[in-house]
């Protein structure tokens, strides 16, 4: 995950931030890979290379979200210990959409014939499975646990990691959970529905 401060989302999302510097040890992304930026969606890493403050100009200062490359040496230097004799590496990136989020994921307001449609799915696919009911336990573990890595959540329910990151993607296709580079969250969808389920058994 590529962590910005807020101001810079606006800029990320419409194009106008296509560089970020980073007084990073190692580097933490590379070419292609597609990084989650909460809450803005998906980043995808065009380059990366290391460059000394020095050769850094006015024009990628602002394509990196600041007034001019004072600005941008003076906030490398809150960040970290930064000399000329320091390299810090420049990541060319651009937005790339809500990443694998379906479109279904956004719609959170559930009426009670939306909320049946979807535990009837969810019970077909219980139904399907060798390994016995698990959409629910699966369900209510992903939302105790945001963004965790999948081997340990399987590990919790006492499955295999690949039978398990399977799984996921079908509740996915629901609309139902969306993924991270490291582990998955309820979407807004699974959220309703699982607020739905919940006020259903107290009416009971």
């Amino acid at each position: 995950m590529l962590l910005f401060q807020k101001r810079f989302h606006q800029g990320l999302v419409d194009g106008t931030i296509s560089l970020t510097f980073r007084a990073w040890a190692k580097p933490k992304v590379k070419p292609g890979g597609r990084y989650r930026c909460h809450p803005i969606g998906v980043l995808e890493v065009d380059a990366i290379v290391r460059v000394r403050p020095s050769s850094i100009g006015d024009d990628e200062a602002r394509r990196a979200g600041f007034a001019g490359k004072g600005e941008l040496l003076a906030y490398l230097g809150e960040v970290a210990a930064l000399d000329d004799d320091r390299e810090v590496f420049r990541v060319e990136l651009h937005h790339a959409g809500d990443g694998d989020r379906v479109p279904l994921a956004l719609e959170a307001d559930l009426d009670e014939d939306r909320a049946r449609e979807i535990r009837a799915k969810l019970a077909r696919l219980d139904e399907r499975s060798g390994a016995g009911p698990w959409t629910a336990r699966t369900l209510a573990l992903i939302r105790k646990q945001p963004r965790t890595a999948a081997s340990r959540l399987a590990r919790t329910l006492g499955r295999e990691t690949a039978a398990f990151k399977a799984d996921v993607v079908k509740l996915k296709k629901l609309g139902l959970t969306q993924s991270f580079e490291v582990g998955y969250e309820l979407s807004p969808r699974g959220v309703a529905y699982l607020e739905s389920t919940r006020s259903r058994r107290r009416a009971r």
